[in-house]
């Protein structure tokens, strides 16, 4: 169902910046290129053997959905920063909608399921390759892209079911669905208490856990020896990095209007930039594997140059 009256709508985003665009237009463009080359880097080191672990298969999703998540609203305001108006179309603004929302839910989800690995495997050690098994690991990821849809996809078909007839410009840098749903011509109280019931549920849900994972993983800790204890912090530092970025960058995108786009653009963008980051430099055997892919494709490289040279 096409909404009344609007066949498309203008994206705002950032405008009033007027000169100063170019320079956040080349600075969202590099990341964006670090974004996707490092999340690659990551996943293509992950098909490595002697990374099959859970931890790894999780991180590989993780990266994934990172991927997925920047491409669905950044893409769009890099050609928004290059043309006077920036336009989508209806069908077009109402995807991208419920797909930044639900690919943001699904991270945060993931890094529950990734809490919960870290759990079993410090609090249940003799027993963690017996319950994170193959099947365990795709029905947890499973999980939380179910749950990313639940609780993402009935705000969005309820702002796609009501009239638009006019303004149509988002005062966004993409289809952000409480900015979209202000050009609704009727009356949207009730869709609000909905989206914030949903996306309240959304939020804590994925942070209870993960403050319950390390709450108990907090007192295994405490009864184990310092170098015990020290090992095992390192498995989880990574995660519970990204985690802190991700939940304390996120507090901060409901503020003033212009503050509000800008953190917003900067948090779509921060966590799935620090990501490969993090993880590649607190894990010495990813770093490992990366060093052993680098290495191989510098001999191929110069066994090509060699077979070039004889022809």
């Amino acid at each position: 169902m096409e909404p009344d009256g609007v066949t498309f709508f203008i994206l705002q985003g950032l405008s009033s910046l007027g000169e100063k665009q170019m320079i956040l237009f080349v600075i969202l463009l590099l990341g964006y290129i670090v974004i996707l080359g490092g999340n690659s880097m990551v996943i293509f080191t992950l098909t490595d053997p002697k990374l099959d672990s859970p931890m790894y298969f999780f991180l590989a999703n993780l990266s994934f959905v990172e991927m997925a998540f920047t491409t669905s609203s950044i893409p769009k305001m890099l050609s928004g920063f290059l043309s006077d108006v920036s336009i989508i179309s209806v069908p077009g603004c109402f995807l991208q909608m419920h797909f930044f929302s639900q690919l943001s839910i699904t991270v945060s989800a993931i890094l529950t399921v990734m809490a919960y690995d870290r759990y079993v495997a410090i609090c249940n050690p003799l027993h963690y390759t017996s319950i994170m098994t193959r099947p365990v690991q795709l029905l947890l990821i499973t999980g939380a892209w179910v749950f990313s849809v639940v609780f993402t996809l009935p705000p969005a078909i309820i702002a796609l079911l009501r009239p638009y007839c006019g303004p149509n410009v988002v005062k966004h840098g993409w289809c952000d669905l409480s900015s979209v749903r202000r050009l609704a011509c009727a009356d949207t109280s009730m869709d609000n208490i909905v989206s914030l019931s949903l996306a309240m549920v959304a939020l804590l849900t994925p942070g209870s856990l993960i403050l319950t994972s390390y709450a108990l993983i907090g007192v295994s800790l405490a009864r184990m020896a310092v170098t015990q204890r020290l090992k095992a912090f390192g498995t989880c530092s990574a995660h519970l990095t990204v985690v802190t970025i991700s939940f304390s960058s996120a507090s901060f995108v409901y503020i003033s209007y212009r503050v509000r786009i800008i953190v917003a653009v900067l948090y779509t963008a921060l966590t799935p930039f620090l990501n490969p980051l993090i993880y590649s430099l607190r894990n010495k055997e990813l770093q490992e594997s990366i060093r052993r892919i680098l290495s191989r494709s510098s001999i191929n490289i110069l066994v090509m140059q060699k077979i070039f040279s004889f022809l």
